[in-house]
């Protein structure tokens, strides 16, 4: 969506906020001996709290309130009795919406220690994604946000995911445009003013395949490699990006 009027600020500014409440919420839950069922319900409770619902529950009948995806879960993993263990690398997706307004957020977890390559691999995933924020200004290709990304991760001796993008957002889900995580010459948008949309680098410690799951939903790299997900909701003004769902405290 494009922010047209001063209650779009304040609707998306709002549901910004519970994303990055629920978000926290998890992280500081996340640890050895937890399910991700558990994480979910911690998540709904948020989500009660604030009268906001599931995005992806909504608009494509996901089975639970958030995605969690671990280790070589790529995304769109399914909450459940799955206990997390030391070294995990836990990917936490969250898109809400309230009042007809739609916001999507991810961080990926090292469950009990911040080193290793699931580690590196987490991070190189936030430094592409604060590559590419320098870049999303109005007037700049679209496309540019991919170079930036790709350029990061491999850097970092990394791989882009190139079939999983950024998007649209605001009002629902998925909206125009796509926002590759690589330079796709076939993109040709434009950022401008008031744009809605996330920057969201998936990355992977192996090569870029993924493929779905038994349960229809979980995509997982081919490979067995771990992946990791950083991902912000924004807005494009002529100040510069402005994040919606900044990390919050509860």
């Amino acid at each position: 969506m494009s922010i047209e009027r001063p209650g779009d600020w304040d609707g998306l500014r709002e549901i910004g906020r519970i994303v990055a409440l629920a978000l926290h919420a998890m992280e500081r839950e996340a640890a050895a001996g937890i399910t991700t069922g558990d994480l979910d319900s911690i998540a709904r409770g948020v989500l009660a709290a604030h009268g906001a619902r599931s995005a992806p529950a909504m608009v494509y009948g996901f089975p639970r309130s958030v995605l969690i995806s671990v280790n070589d879960e790529v995304v769109h993993g399914i909450p459940g009795p799955r206990r997390l263990r030391r070294g995990d690398v836990v990917k936490l997706d969250v898109t809400l919406e309230k009042d007809g307004y739609v916001a999507d957020a991810a961080r990926t977890v090292i469950i009990g220690g911040t080193d290793g390559i699931g580690a590196r691999l987490a991070a190189a995933a936030e430094r592409a994604f604060e590559a590419a924020l320098r870049v999303a200004k109005v007037g700049t290709p679209v496309n540019h946000i991919g170079r930036a990304v790709d350029k990061e991760v491999r850097r970092a001796g990394f791989t882009v995911v190139r079939s999983l993008t950024g998007h649209g957002v605001g009002r629902t889900i998925h909206e125009e445009p796509s926002v590759p995580n690589y330079c796709n010459r076939w993109q040709k948008d434009v950022l401008t003013e008031g744009l809605v949309l996330t920057i969201e680098p998936i990355i992977t410690a192996g090569g870029e395949a993924v493929c779905q799951g038994d349960d229809g939903w979980t995509l997982s790299t081919r490979d067995g490699s771990l992946a990791a997900h950083h991902e912000h909701t924004l807005v494009i003004t002529a100040q510069g990006p402005v994040i919606l769902t900044q990390h919050a405290a509860a």
